[in-house]
């Protein structure tokens, strides 16, 4: 714990001057099924107030005797959208992808800072999200590069006393648990994008995160984010 606390004094510093999260997507698949994840769990939870996350809990765990209740195909295709991307022999967990442009094990500390630094000299679109009730504004002033316009919705937190699999008679705690992931739009390079999303019920309770991205797999090119209503 006390190397996170090290790692993550230098990402404190480089978002001091940010009084809200960097536009910084940072992705993380996980499972409750695997004995590896908790420590990155815990980094992913520590990194939630400086940038933008996304706790994306797999499937293919949850034949090892626990099912994790946040867990969901999707996420698992969306991972494997990552590892041909990144010509890797298949998906694995813990994994963490920052914008879209590189991916290691989540677990480690010091590469997550060093590429969350890195990411943050990017040149990034500029976004905005205004809730009101069950829908939600989405504004992009412009893009440096034609993308997919993404919305997730994502429980802020969530606890699970897990009594099975390699996790078993362990508690663990999650951030930013991923109910629904989907395309709303394409947006051209230097064009604006606006539009109004009408937001399910899965939204009650839960943050709207909105990103644009190249392709289903490519980089991250801006981040927002509305906390829970």
């Amino acid at each position: 714990m006390l190397r996170i606390a090290v790692v993550l004094t230098c990402v404190l510093a480089a978002t001091a001057a940010a009084p809200d999260r960097a536009p910084v997507l940072v992705e993380l698949f996980t499972s409750e099924g695997c004995s590896s994840c908790p420590p990155a769990d815990r980094l992913l939870a520590l990194l939630d107030s400086q940038v933008i996350v996304l706790g994306e809990h797999v499937d293919y765990w949850d034949h090892q005797g626990w099912r994790d209740p946040w867990s969901s195909h999707a996420s698992t295709q969306r991972q494997e959208t990552y590892a041909r991307r990144f010509a890797l022999e298949g998906p694995y967990t813990p994994q963490m992808v920052v914008d879209g442009s590189v991916e290691f094990n989540g677990s480690d500390n010091r590469r997550a800072a060093d590429e969350i630094s890195r990411a943050r000299t990017r040149q990034k679109a500029s976004m905005r999200l205004a809730r009101h009730g069950n829908s939600v504004e989405v504004a992009i002033d412009a893009v440096p590069h034609a993308a997919n316009v993404m919305l997730a919705i994502a429980l802020p937190a969530g606890e699970s006393q897990v009594s099975a699999g390699e996790n078993n008679g362990r508690r663990l705690h999650h951030v930013a648990m991923v109910k629904s992931l989907r395309k709303i739009g394409v947006v051209k390079k230097g064009s604006a994008f606006r539009q109004t999303i009408e937001l399910g019920s899965d939204a009650v309770g839960a943050r709207v995160i909105l990103f644009v991205q190249d392709g289903d797999a490519g980089p991250v090119y801006g981040a927002a984010i509305s906390e829970a209503l």
